[in-house]
């Protein structure tokens, strides 16, 4: 089998939106996959008492800045987004729909999602904002949000969400390579070493 990350994530997540276009380098040049595990932040932050840092004002405003810096070393397109937080409860049971059902369309999906977010400053807190974005990524809005629907989807979604509690996340994003976990998207030097000694 080939090595494997585990990616926990929410397109809410500025931090994780950072990793999400550093992931797939790190992967290459370790031959290693990505297991990709969308869940619901909202969920993990009640389940575990955590909470976003921008609760506290000056921790961030500091975390945008220092998002900012990380973002310019990588060359990655970023802007703190007016709108935030976003609820990102529809659009991660979307990212689940197309990981179940259409999983060739997973990775675009997030793609447009979290550019819209974090690199357009979109308020996806919209649905006409949302559907305009979909629309413009080649995708049928309509479809998806039939996909959302689906209990089974629900479901999914739900037990991704009660899996990262189980397994000790409290954040996004969270990766576990070998069974050890690692917290952040200033991590992943880390994460590129575990995959590096994995066998």
């Amino acid at each position: 089998m080939p090595k494997t990350v585990e990616f926990f994530f929410d397109v809410g997540s500025p931090a994780a939106y950072i990793a999400w276009k550093q992931l797939p380098q790190v992967c290459c040049e370790t031959g290693a996959a990505i297991d990709y595990k969308p869940m619901l932040l909202g969920g993990v932050f009640q389940a575990t008492g955590n909470h976003s840092p921008t609760t506290v004002p000056a921790k961030g405003r500091y975390m945008m800045d220092d998002l900012g810096r990380f973002a310019a070393r990588y060359s990655v397109a970023f802007q703190e987004n007016p709108h935030f937080p976003i609820n990102t409860l529809m659009l991660m049971r979307g990212a689940v729909g197309l990981q179940v059902h259409d999983p060739a369309r997973f990775v675009p999906y997030l793609d447009a999602v979290y550019n819209a977010i974090w690199a357009e400053a979109k308020n996806m807190n919209d649905p006409v904002v949302v559907g305009a974005v979909l629309q413009a990524a080649g995708f049928d809005p309509m479809a998806l949000l039939s996909l959302t629907g689906e209990q089974a989807v629900k479901d999914r979604l739900k037990a991704i969400t009660q899996e990262a509690v189980e397994r000790g996340v409290f954040g996004a994003p969270t990766f576990f390579v070998d069974g050890q976990m690692f917290w952040g998207q200033d991590r992943l030097d880390f994460v590129q070493q575990a995959l590096k000694a994995a066998t």
